[in-house]
């Protein structure tokens, strides 16, 4: 069973071209479902509906989360599917497992005061400071993706014009207005801190980099945030993807259109995007009660 799902995991990464962490996400899915079929059977072909669903119900005695389900549920759909279209097995076990449905929760969200906070926590007396501040002040601003912005290239800055262009989910393509405010910040990064950290190797088409002169990963990004936050005592629970959300949910709440939003965002449904009006309407709800004599 193991040779088999590492014959998938290749043609995801050959055949279909899928991320490194994407790959790596269903391998720890497959290879944990895998280690608790083989305790009943001796192969895959006598996987059955059955045996899926005691797996699933175990995760879900274990107290995983039920999103983490869902997700076991969609790698093994997939990884059956591959299964039934290169011949190794006869039926598609999945056709007879349903999915839970998903919980709906709201994203964690900073007030703009927050926000103001966290984006003044770096020194920018100091150059990997600079450094910081752009990327907050960046972020904020455009409301990309992490793995948007450490793959970001010079050549995907238009700051004269206040645009930049990215390539999101599904290989689509956006451009995305930016602020005069992150512009400065950018233009001081690039023609400073920049400069200094590209000496320490050969050249690179990415604009964020670290203390070495190479690119900049999410990890890092993640990192850094958590130290800007618990430098400025924020005890929202704050991850690189909160100044999305609070990107989207800011604009909302100063009137701007859903349908501007989604784009900007890059979210092929506009479903996706509507979760941030939820938001909105609790804020309007709060402000409400606090100022509505009679709320």
């Amino acid at each position: 069973m193991i040779d088999q799902v590492e014959d998938y995991l290749h043609y995801l990464r050959v055949e279909r071209g899928l991320s490194e962490n994407t790959i790596v996400s269903y391998r720890q899915d497959l290879l944990e479902a895998v280690a608790y079929f083989k305790k009943s059977v001796l192969n895959i072909t006598q996987v059955d509906q059955f045996l899926i669903l005691d797996y699933l119900e175990t995760l879900q005695n274990e107290g995983r989360a039920r999103n983490t389900v869902i997700r076991m549920v969609s790698s093994l759909r997939r990884f059956f599917q591959y299964l039934v279209q290169f011949g190794e097995i006869k039926e598609d076990p999945m056709l007879k497992v349903d999915s839970p449905k998903k919980a709906q929760g709201l994203p964690d969200v900073l007030t703009e005061a927050q926000v103001n906070l966290l984006l003044s926590m770096p020194n920018v007396s100091k150059k990997l400071g600079v450094r910081d501040r752009a990327i907050l002040e960046t972020l904020y601003a455009t409301g990309l993706r992490v793995s948007e912005l450490v793959n970001l290239k010079l050549v995907d800055l238009h700051l004269s014009m206040n645009l930049i262009q990215t390539i999101g989910k599904g290989d689509r393509e956006r451009i995305i207005p930016i602020s005069d405010v992150a512009i400065d910040w950018l233009n001081q990064y690039l023609k400073t801190t920049r400069v200094a950290l590209l000496r320490k190797r050969a050249n690179t088409a990415f604009v964020f980099l670290n203390a070495h002169g190479r690119q900049l990963t999410r990890q890092a990004i993640w990192q850094m945030i958590k130290k800007y936050v618990n430098q400025a005592g924020i005890k929202t629970h704050v991850t690189p993807h909160t100044l999305r959300h609070s990107f989207a949910t800011h604009l909302l709440e100063n009137g701007a259109d859903l349908r501007i939003v989604q784009e900007l965002l890059g979210h092929a449904d506009i479903s996706t995007t509507q979760i941030y009006t939820h938001i909105s309407h609790k804020h309007l709800r709060e402000v409400y009660d606090k100022f509505h004599p009679r709320a």
